[in-house]
């Protein structure tokens, strides 16, 4: 099991990765226990309100590339993984989209640890039901975003943080 520390270095080093290096291939494998990762997120009643779509081919990453002004990332990503709200399990949707949020956080925390770069897309949720038509996903799953994913062409510096003294409102 990971020390504090490492887990703290883990989320303080995750960066949002926006140019892979093509040459190079995610097996299937990899992006099941990256699902794996973000199906243990906590959700209300443990509902598990959330569904995949896993997306390596070339032609189809480039149809979806055109649905959001970050095609260029989406089409050098070696895979992307679409995450869909599925609405039958919904049991209240703000913790419902809560939920999602802490599922993906999940999945792009193990993606950093695995050595891979990704970026959470939510941009092309401007066009959600044209990727979900393309995708062949029935009107009940709604895309909640879209994380290019990949092997590093390099990884961006840190960015600031606000002190914590700012973030905190109070203390009782």
């Amino acid at each position: 099991m990971k020390r504090d520390e490492d887990i703290l270095e883990l989320i303080k080093n995750r960066r949002s990765v926006r140019k892979f290096q093509l040459d190079r291939e995610i097996t299937v494998e990899t992006l099941k226990s990256i699902i794996t990762a973000g199906s243990f997120a906590p959700s209300g009643h443990n509902n598990q309100p959330w569904r995949f779509v896993l997306v390596k081919d070339k032609e189809l990453k480039s149809k979806i590339s055109k649905f959001t002004n970050y095609g260029s990332i989406v089409n050098s990503a070696n895979a992307l993984i679409a995450v869909f709200f599925h609405h039958p399990d919904s049991y209240d949707r703000d913790k419902d989209l809560m939920a999602i949020g802490a599922c993906i956080q999940n999945m792009l925390l193990y993606i950093t640890s695995l050595g891979l770069g990704s970026v959470w897309l939510g941009e092309i949720l401007k066009n959600k039901e044209r990727v979900r038509e393309l995708l062949n996903i029935p009107p009940e799953d709604e895309l909640m975003a879209v994380i290019a994913l990949g092997y590093p062409a390099f990884i961006p510096k840190p960015t600031s943080r606000k002190p914590v003294e700012e973030l905190i409102i109070n203390v009782y």
